[in-house]
């Protein structure tokens, strides 16, 4: 690769250091540690919230977030931890617990949910050390730095990546960062947000990416395409040299943000993806929107960007840029409502309020920067020990009955067929800890609830599971846990239940399904 962003950066370099022999000093306001509400997918799937109504405890390094994540009383306990000074490989080490599961080196959100990480005071700053949030649902980071994050060389985090996330993941939303390299892949760096392995319903807003190789990417092949509903909007993308991102398969909205010397390619939409571009402004840059680096197709929809300065080089066989005049080749709809600022102010409005320390700031949707309301109150505040209620039992018709059943291998005496016989003494059991059980219909069947019922003796053998429309691939939802789960109102012929980790052997007595 080449390495445009290395050269690029030491003018910037240069500049930095004068202002420091001149005596200059660049102003760092005072952080704001009220979070807004979440937007974009964030919002969607039951909504992300974070540690909202939980404990707030303050940390200085690395080792004390950790610690507050472990004190808490679960996994799930919320908790908003509001972050100051740097944090670095000095002071950031593995903390055990119950709640938790960190690792040295890096800031670790692992198996958990609820969880707020915002930078106040005179800021946060993550110096060689990535966020990494793996198996985690609910997460919030707000109005943090993070920079120079390496995969190889010393030291290194995170796998090169400023905030990474991988492994059923839903519901983060990252806010006003700035997330920063010195260079690309040969310097030692990768990419600054990345998203693979079945993460769902982000959102990266009012955020910096600049001087990197790589700004990110959804999917990590071309056949790992359970990634998707991602929001990107009113970020700077600066000095980059691909990936603004890459998107594999999946859906992605990009609206509203400023691109400034993309130095190779810009969106990369490939594998089936489909990006919704709106009212973005594209600076000095080469092949800003395409499908770039393999024949694997992707889709857009484009509507009001400016392309400023925009080079486009001749299509091939692996090279299909949008430009020099781009068309929509798909459609997007959008579930969530949202404001969209005129392509020729987003410079303008950009510059004023993304990244770390400055204010946490927001358009309103004319241009003009203001502070983000204030979060809706909910009507109570349970107490955060208390367990969280679940779907209600289903009523009406057991649809498992009469129905076919199927899945992965099954341990010896058991059968796919107990499932969905309404006996609760008979069970199918996978023949490891892992398995995925089916129900199937000769035609299209509505189901949005569906009872996992472990059998007598077994209660709470089922940890962490995924359900799957098996007609399409899409994960409907995940979490942990047997019982009553709700799954977004879908028409399939076959709905699968995918255990995914256990205690023992799980033993699934009914797998009932329900329309309401």
């Amino acid at each position: 690769m080449r390495r445009p962003v290395a050269l690029r950066l030491y003018a910037a370099l240069a500049t930095m250091a004068l202002a420091a022999a001149t005596g200059a000093v660049l102003s760092m306001p005072e952080a704001s540690a009220a979070t807004s509400n979440a937007t974009g997918y964030a919002s969607q799937n039951g909504g992300t919230t974070g540690g909202a109504g939980g404990q707030t405890v303050r940390a200085t390094t690395g080792t004390a977030i950790h610690a507050a994540l472990c004190g808490r009383a679960s996994s799930s306990t919320p908790i908003v931890i509001q972050v100051e000074g740097t944090i670095n490989h000095g002071n950031t080490s593995k903390v055990s617990g119950d709640s938790c599961n960190t690792a040295d080196g890096v800031i670790e959100l692992k198996q958990i949910s609820n969880v707020t990480i915002i930078g106040v005071g005179s800021g946060a700053v993550f110096d060689q050390l990535g966020i990494h949030i793996r198996e985690s649902s609910n997460i919030i980071i707000q109005n943090v730095t993070v920079r120079n994050v390496k995969k190889s060389g010393s030291p290194t985090s995170n796998g090169g990546d400023a905030i990474g996330m991988e492994s059923d993941v839903r519901n983060v939303w990252v806010d006003h960062a700035t997330l920063e390299a010195s260079g690309g892949e040969s310097e030692g760096f990768d990419g600054l947000f990345d998203m693979k392995d079945n993460t769902q319903y982000v959102t990266l807003s009012y955020s910096i990416l600049r001087n990197s190789g790589r700004g990110g990417l959804v999917g990590s092949s071309e056949t790992e395409l359970s990634n998707g509903f991602i929001t990107y909007d009113h970020n700077l993308y600066e000095n980059i040299d691909s990936r603004t991102p890459l998107l594999r398969g999946g859906i992605a909205h990009i609206y509203n943000n400023y691109y400034v010397q993309l130095n190779e390619s810009g969106i990369n939409s490939r594998a089936g993806a489909r990006a919704k571009v709106d009212n973005n402004y594209f600076k000095d840059s080469k092949d800003v929107l395409g499908t770039f680096y393999t024949d694997a197709a992707g889709y857009w929809q484009v509507s009001g960007n400016i392309f400023d300065n925009v080079t486009w080089s001749s299509p091939g066989s692996e090279n299909n840029p949008a430009g020099p005049n781009p068309q929509s080749n798909t459609s997007v709809s959008i579930p969530y409502s949202y404001r969209l600022d005129a392509a020729s102010c987003v410079p303008s409005i950009v510059s004023q309020t993304a990244g770390a320390n400055k204010g946490m700031q927001v358009s309103d949707g004319n241009c003009s920067p203001q502070i983000p309301p204030t979060p809706t109150p909910e009507p109570t505040t349970p107490d955060p020990t208390d367990p969280t209620p679940g779907p209600t039992q289903p009523s009406g018709t057991n649809l498992s009955i009469g129905a076919g059943s199927d899945g992965s291998s099954k341990a010896d005496g058991t059968s796919y067929g107990n499932v969905r016989d309404g006996d609760m003494s008979t069970y199918w059991s996978p023949a490891g800890s892992t398995g995925s059980i089916s129900m199937k219909w000769g035609s299209a069947t509505t189901v949005s609830r569906i009872n996992i019922r472990e059998a007598s003796g077994s209660a709470g053998s089922i940890g962490s599971w995924r359900v799957i429309n098996a007609d399409t691939g899409t994960v409907l939802t995940s979490g942990s846990g047997a019982g009553v789960i709700a799954v977004p109102r879908t028409s399939l012929r076959k709905i699968t239940f995918e255990i995914t980790s256990s205690t023992d052997s799980p033993k699934v007595a009914e797998y009932e399904t329900y329309a309401e």
